[in-house]
């Protein structure tokens, strides 16, 4: 029979252990009603200073900046599926460079079937073929 000093010590790494496990890191998931800012289109990073992002309301309209206007659609998500309805937008005109990158984000979100996270933590849109949109959580 154990003594009160062994009981004692199973008892306290058992309550060690259980805490540790609460303070695992919670899974990184796709949240609505949370700000994202693009980094890469498929295989290009976006330009200097420009400033892309995509929120997705809890009514499941999309909308963000395109770095020169504002875009907006109807999503759907369930599960690892995302896609987007027709995709609209404000109609400002920027610099040329500017335009051909928005032109590229809001095809490629046309494109966009599924989602998932990356090693790096990173939120990941994907079309049915070819490198992924990649957002990361706007800080604030």
């Amino acid at each position: 029979m154990p003594g009160a000093g062994a009981v004692n010590k199973l008892l306290m790494s058992g309550a060690l252990l259980a805490a540790l496990a609460g303070c695992a890191a919670e899974p990184v998931k796709l949240q609505k009603e949370r700000s994202y800012v693009l980094e890469w289109i498929g295989e290009r990073p976006l330009m200097d200073y420009s400033h892309l992002t995509l929120t997705l309301a809890d009514d499941g309209r999309a909308y963000g900046n395109a770095g020169c206007n504002h875009w907006f659609a109807q999503y759907s998500l369930q599960g690892d599926k995302l896609s987007f309805g027709t995709i609209g937008s404000t109609r400002k005109l920027c610099a040329p460079a500017l335009m051909e990158q928005e032109k590229r984000f809001l095809e490629a979100l046309a494109k966009v079937e599924r989602w998932d996270i990356s090693p790096i933590e990173q939120v990941r849109f994907w079309p049915a073929e070819g490198k992924p949109l990649r957002f990361w959580p706007e800080e604030g």
